[in-house]
């Protein structure tokens, strides 16, 4: 299924931002940083749960807002983009 994740966390206090961080990483495992709090991410349902399960350790419900958007399957080909966002692979083979 593809995702799009966005997120917004309180960096008002030295705990907020190690939670910003902890979040980011955690995303940055699932999918791509297509801006600086949205992640696009391309993933089945095990891996969904595994990821709102590991998000909600981490970030503070009162003052924290993570968004999970279900995409139709094949969306991440549908998007515009204006200015320097450019269009990321998310079903092609990876290179190291």
């Amino acid at each position: 299924m593809d995702l799009l994740l966005t997120y917004d966390v309180d960096t008002t206090t030295p705990e907020g931002r190690r939670r910003l961080r902890k979040v980011a990483k955690l995303c940055e495992g699932y999918g791509l940083r297509v801006q600086k709090s949205v992640f696009e991410i391309v993933a089945d349902e095990v891996d969904l749960l595994q990821l709102i399960d590991d998000i909600d350790n981490i970030i503070d419900a009162d003052s924290d807002s993570i968004r999970i958007y279900r995409l139709p399957h094949g969306g991440f080909e549908n998007v515009r983009t204006m200015g320097v966002a450019q269009l990321q692979a998310h079903r092609q083979d990876l290179v190291l």
